[in-house]
């Protein structure tokens, strides 16, 4: 199969890059990804983690924050992808926008974020939501039933006014070391921009950043 992707006449040069580090980017594709009506969740990544006996995995999660120092999400923390980042901190996350032809592969180190922050965040989410996080991620159950059944004995343990106590549950923040941006062009040569910290490449950028474009 082949798709067509983006002509000669719109591509990603370096001389065009306003602020030549990656994080001011990062948040404006993700900002024309937004504005893309056919993108649902311009904010869902792909993480892939490796475990202490160096087999990976990956699984989509959606980003909640941007900053300097790198990028926000949440997840269990008896999650499988949380026990590999306690084992291994190495992580990588891809963000892949199809309409606009547009991929960011970011690698990076994975840490906990204070429980202050994880607790704040977690009382800004919906309480269906707050709720479900008290149920294990990835533990074994019998069948869709039980999942049902213990929704139901939490909510009636809370009832409708008890504040929903934060779980094993909580942020990590990827403190990245290398990002790299990707546009398709339809004749294949795909436009590759990869920035990383204080890395030997071909060009000084921003904050600590340098960058060098990559074949396709």
């Amino acid at each position: 199969l082949r798709i067509k992707y983006r002509e000669r006449k719109d591509v990603f040069l370096e001389k065009n890059i306003k602020v030549k580090e990656p994080i001011t980017i990062f948040k404006d594709w993700l900002g024309e990804a937004t504005k893309t009506e056919e993108i649902i969740e311009p904010n869902a990544g792909c993480i892939a983690t490796v475990d202490k006996n160096g087999f990976p995995s990956n699984r989509f999660v959606l980003l909640k924050d941007v900053l300097d120092e790198g990028f926000t999400f949440f997840t269990n923390y008896g999650s499988r992808k949380a026990q590999n980042i306690s084992e291994n901190p190495n992580v990588a996350m891809t963000f892949y926008w199809l309409p606009l032809r547009r991929s960011i592969r970011i690698e990076g180190v994975a840490e906990k974020i204070s429980k202050e922050k994880s607790l704040e965040y977690f009382h800004m989410r919906p309480r269906a939501s707050q709720i479900g996080a008290l149920a294990e991620q990835s533990s074994k159950i019998p069948s869709r039933e039980h999942l049902d059944e213990i929704e139901a004995k939490i909510k009636a343990d809370l009832g409708d006014d008890k504040e929903v106590p934060l779980p094993n549950w909580g942020g990590y923040l990827i403190k990245p070391r290398l990002i790299e941006f990707w546009q398709g062009q339809s004749d294949r040569l795909h436009d590759r921009i990869r920035f990383e910290v204080d890395g030997k490449l071909v060009h000084k950028g921003e904050n600590g950043w340098v960058y060098e474009r990559l074949a396709p």
